[in-house]
């Protein structure tokens, strides 16, 4: 176990703000280099009009401050004028004062005055300097706000699923897990392609771009302290070499992994998979099963889709079908697990359903209102 899945929120949550004052050099390389590779999704930003007429109000909010600051202690100025400083004499201070330009026909003269000026007036002016050149500002602060976003994510993420690429395999995967509740926040791909980490990213998922064959790739994945490992490239002998460096990585994760050819499931499981899904096989069967009944065909289809109309689920068995036959019971059981042992609906030993059982129903999806 990390150390960060040990820490609770209020010491991670110090870790941000000790990152934001004080990083080594290992730490201020290691967070250089994530950000580089690691894609954190869009966030909403504001139009370039709003963006620019919000700056424009802050401006005016500051110049309305120092106008206050200046009139409330306007017996402590002088203008040259007429000797007096009224409303609008604030207001044109403030101005010239705030963008440095600075005539001199008004000018403080009581200690007060000077004090304000050093203390108050300063500090706005710089403000009021920032504000105008907030452009530059902005790409500074998206280039903070991205370090910190990445920091932060790695401190929070464990117990997390890792996508090993985003392809079609990768994809639908990835759709299934956030049907079953698996929230955006806890699922991160990996790939190698730019391609493909933009259209995670477009997703609203975090994204690692590089080769996840080596250890540093799968380490910017947090991969040590995921839960789960769905491994799913183009290839087997990539496939391979993935689920050895992710099984050296993190010894009690569960991995899933996605394989062309039946001949290479028994190298996938010594390299450390805990399920092999061969897709060529499989399809083969749902070809030879649409050929002799395409109903049939098509209602597996519907179970292996998540939310299309009937859903083949997990789910713990609930207290009130404990001490139940599971022909009794309201969804139809497929099958109970029963700590290693996997029952199927015929086996004589499945009377009862018991408490601690995992049980395999085929429910109907939600039925979801068009809006």
């Amino acid at each position: 176990m990390r150390d960060h899945e040990r820490q609770p929120a209020g010491a991670r949550r110090l870790s941000l703000l000790r990152s934001l004052w004080y990083r080594s050099r290992a730490e201020a390389r290691d967070d250089a280099e994530a950000g580089r590779s690691i894609t954190m999704p869009v966030q909403s930003a504001l139009p370039p009009l709003q963006q620019v007429l919000r700056r424009l109000a802050l401006a005016l909010f500051v110049l309305a401050v120092t106008t206050l600051i200046v009139y409330a202690d306007h017996e402590g100025y002088n203008d040259n004028s007429d000797g007096s400083v009224d409303l609008l004499d604030s207001a044109y201070y403030a101005t010239v004062t705030l963008s440095t330009t600075g005539y001199g026909d008004i000018t403080p003269v009581s200690d007060t005055a000077r004090l304000i000026n050093i203390l108050v007036i300063t500090p706005l002016r710089v403000l009021f300097l920032i504000i105008l050149v907030g452009t530059t500002l902005e790409v500074l602060t998206e280039r903070t706000r991205q370090q910190v976003r990445v920091h932060r994510w790695r401190t929070r993420t464990h117990n997390h699923v890792v996508v090993v690429g985003y392809g079609t395999k990768g994809r639908h995967a990835v759709e299934t897990l956030i049907g079953q509740g698996i929230p955006k926040e806890q699922i991160v791909i990996v790939d190698a392609q730019l391609k493909a980490a933009v259209s995670a990213g477009d997703d609203g998922l975090v994204t690692v771009t590089g080769d996840a064959t080596r250890s540093e790739t799968l380490l910017k994945a947090e991969v040590p302290s995921a839960a789960r490992v769905i491994v799913a490239p183009q290839r087997d002998d990539t496939a391979a070499l993935v689920t050895l460096t992710a099984r050296q990585l993190n010894r009690r994760a569960t991995i899933v992994v996605a394989a062309r050819e039946d001949e290479n499931v028994p190298l996938l499981k010594q390299s450390g998979a805990d399920t092999v899904v061969t897709s060529s096989s499989s399809a083969g069967r749902l070809l030879g099963v649409s050929m002799v009944s395409p109903i049939v065909a098509r209602t597996l289809e519907d179970l292996m889709t998540l939310g299309s109309g009937l859903d083949l689920i997990e789910r713990p068995v609930t207290r009130q079908e404990v001490g139940r036959s599971p022909r009794a019971c309201a969804d139809l059981m497929v099958a109970v697990l029963r700590g290693k042992d996997l029952l199927d609906f015929a086996d004589p030993k499945l009377t009862e359903l018991k408490a601690g059982d995992r049980v395999i129903t085929v429910s109907r999806a939600p039925v979801t209102e068009q809006v």
